[in-house]
């Protein structure tokens, strides 16, 4: 794949919000640089996501300088949430079945993001991406962290595999809903050039000059039927995908990353296939719940 290249970077500032288009990143070892070290906590001090909140694609964030936040709900002016400072109150969260160390974040930004969903939550901070969460052992060297993203540091997407996959829509019982935007998969990184469904079979990659290792496929859940512009869902892709990208369990779209390297990837660095693997259907573990 000569021409291969990657053709778009996102960043997801506050877990669950809407993303945001970036020209080029610093890959940290534990995800994109400023990527998800934000999140919104329920009463029981348990991440909240677009799964039961799909209202949260209407949430606006933005990096500032020093760690903070610029948000913005429809229907509201935008604010500011400053990181939090030395002597902030912290507490223990819980993301999936891990157990992480958070500060607290601003409590007026926390009442404003309850009254736009509906729901109790308090906006809390990841201090220390580097010590606070590993990445599941099953795919990962030991001691290698991610922050509050679901499991892994990036996910990668292909157009081509998109446009694939739009193919299959237009095939299939809700035509209407198709094509999807990649948004709809909340990449990482996105590269073209590759061929549909090859990233099934990639080991190792090189982004420009910094290198990952591919963890595992990415197993896709309700948040992809979620339109993230209006927040409203349908039944694609997951009924699409159902029909042809089965492994096991999980219905597949994407790649997980970690990074072996740092640096900095731009929008039309090359992208290059350095190992690959065989893809065996139906040996997938489950995804981590």
């Amino acid at each position: 794949m000569p021409n291969a290249e990657l053709t778009s970077i996102h960043l997801y500032p506050l877990k669950g919000a809407r993303g945001l288009a970036l020209p080029e990143a610093a890959v940290e070892p534990w995800g994109l640089a400023g990527d998800r070290r934000w999140m919104l906590v329920d009463a029981e001090d348990r991440f909240i996501t677009q799964r039961s909140f799909p209202t949260l694609a209407l949430v606006s964030a933005t990096p500032l300088p020093g760690g903070g936040l610029a948000l913005a709900v429809p229907g509201q002016d935008p604010w500011t949430v400053p990181a939090p400072g030395p002597g902030a109150p912290s507490a223990t969260v819980e993301i999936w079945k891990d157990k992480v160390s958070a500060v607290s974040g601003d409590a007026t930004a926390s009442a404003r993001l309850s009254a736009f969903l509906g729901v109790a939550v308090r906006l809390v901070h990841l201090a220390d991406p580097a010590r606070d969460r590993l990445v599941d052992q099953r795919f990962a060297d030991p001691g290698e962290t991610v922050s509050l993203a679901d499991g892994y540091p990036l996910l990668v997407t292909t157009t081509d595999s998109l446009d694939a996959l739009n193919a299959l829509i237009a095939e299939g019982d809700h035509a209407a809903e198709g094509p999807l935007p990649m948004e709809r998969f909340r990449p990482s990184v996105v590269v073209s050039g590759t061929g549909a469904w090859d990233e099934d079979g990639w080991a190792r990659v090189a982004v420009g000059e910094v290198t990952f290792k591919v963890a595992k496929m990415c197993g896709r859940c309700v948040v992809t039927t979620t339109d993230q512009r209006t927040a409203e869902r349908g039944k694609e892709p997951l009924r699409t995908l159902s029909r042809h990208r089965r492994f096991g369990s999980q219905l597949v779209f994407g790649q997980n990353l970690i990074p072996e390297s740092t640096g900095t990837v731009r929008a039309g660095d090359p992208f290059t296939v350095l190992a690959r693997r065989p893809v065996e259907e139906g040996t997938l573990p489950p995804e981590r719940v």
